[in-house]
């Protein structure tokens, strides 16, 4: 059977269907080889909707509306500017600026592709006025956007939750260290490039200029403080910080910017309930075909071909990384997350590691492969908005990999990176 599914998958693939389209085909064709015909569909119509009834997911939709509002109205420029008023006029300074921007943006939106629109449509431009190569800049800002990945609220780590049964909050708080660290690792290489290239530097803002900036920006910053300061202080939990930071955002655009109106409202809403459509079906496309695989035995023969069930804890993290990295690379990151985490669960289990560690890994991994080639969603997200060739697109990425790479390495072998504030906040 796990020849079948695997044919009928790649088969739907080659052909153009999009992903949720090849899952609920291959779960068809399990649960019909299974029990020998369509007598039993009504489980795999059980398990779809199953895997869309945990309250956590909730969280999902509404951080997509929260992130679509600022978006298209003046949070994330705002952000922008007060980081370009402070450090924009360092050497690299601009290149350090759009990665922290992705990050501080990433802490409002938990999705890799709106920081790749909201924080590379304005920057990008100005970065190539400055000086930049487009390669490096596109590649910083497919990147850097890894880092809304990890920081919360991260929808990877909303879905792996889910999956997993474990603590959202504890994975929030788990991805900050992690990535803190990415963020210096990449500013610190754009200012060897900007010193090697020759960049020059922007004019330095007066203090004057950094305090409005601050004050322009004091509301959009309320955002962060209430995601990780509401669930490290057991104000909220996951899901009820993504209804406040709704509220806090309509609050934001439409009474205190005045910057969007009721007819935005529809458009808005529209917006992230397609996007949330999608992401459903494939969530319930997904935990269908993991009962499947799951009842047929196949995770099992699959890991115990590779020898994973005689491997250490290190053994482990290193082939859970290079599984979802590589699955990343051709799939959209969260049919990776949904068909994988159930296939290593077991394992995971069986040798004691900590599963906020393991998630920690995973949404790495998984981010990291969302920009690196052939197929990663945010290589194409940025050909899309950017109106550039793929080569251009990939041709500076590497040293981004190679340090994106370097931290998932660390994280296997020093896990406290992740752990550290989890430790502090929970335990």
């Amino acid at each position: 059977m796990a020849f079948t599914i695997v044919t009928v998958m790649v088969v739907l693939l080659l052909l153009g269907f999009p992903m949720m389209i090849p899952l609920i085909a291959a779960a068809f064709v399990g649960f019909y080889d299974l029990f020998h015909g369509f007598g039993k569909m009504d489980t795999m119509v059980q398990q779809m909707l199953g895997g869309i009834r945990p309250a956590s997911l909730i969280a999902v939709p509404m951080f997509i509306l929260a992130a679509d509002i600022m978006t298209r109205g003046q949070s994330a420029d705002r952000l922008i500017n007060m980081v370009m008023k402070f450090i924009g006029h360092i050497k690299g300074g601009l290149a350090v600026s759009t990665a922290t921007a992705c990050t501080l943006f990433g802490a409002v939106s938990g999705s890799t592709q709106a920081t790749v629109v909201a924080v590379g449509s304005p920057l990008r431009p100005r970065m190539l006025k400055a000086g930049y190569k487009d390669s490096f800049v596109l590649a910083l800002i497919i990147n850097s956007s890894d880092i809304a990945f990890l920081i919360p609220p991260s929808i990877g780590m909303i879905i792996y939750g889910v999956i997993s049964n474990t603590s959202i909050s504890e994975l929030f708080i788990a991805g900050i260290g992690p990535g803190l660290l990415i963020l210096v690792l990449f500013s610190a290489y754009s200012i060897l490039y900007a010193h090697i290239k020759g960049v020059p530097t922007e004019s330095k803002a007066t203090w004057g200029e950094r305090l409005a900036s601050v004050r322009m920006a004091l509301w959009p910053l309320g955002f962060p403080v209430i995601i990780v300061g509401g669930i490290y202080g057991g104000v909220f939990s996951p899901t009820e910080a993504a209804a406040v930071c709704v509220l806090y955002a309509i609050a934001l655009e439409f009474g205190v910017f005045r910057s969007l109106t009721l007819p935005d409202i529809y458009r808005i809403a529209k917006s992230t309930g397609l996007i949330t459509a999608v992401v459903f079906i494939l969530v319930a496309a997904g935990a269908s075909f993991s009962w499947v695989i799951s009842f047929a035995q196949i995770p099992q023969a699959l890991l115990g071909a590779v020898g994973i069930t005689e491997m250490g804890p290190i053994g482990v993290l290193v082939v859970i990384s290079i599984a979802f990295f590589i699955g990343c690379m051709f799939v959209d990151p969260i049919v990776v997350i949904l068909v994988l985490v159930p296939i290593f669960a077991p394992v995971v289990k069986g040798v004691g590691l900590d599963p906020v560690l393991v998630g920690t890994i995973i949404t790495l991994q998984v981010a990291i492969g969302s920009a690196t080639p052939p197929f990663g969603c945010d290589i194409f997200t940025a050909i899309a908005i950017f109106k550039r060739p793929y080569i251009e697109v990939i041709r500076g990425i590497f040293p981004f990999t190679a340090m994106l790479l370097m931290v998932a390495t660390a994280l296997i072998f020093y896990p406290p990176i992740a752990l550290f504030l989890r430790d502090l906040a929970f335990r």
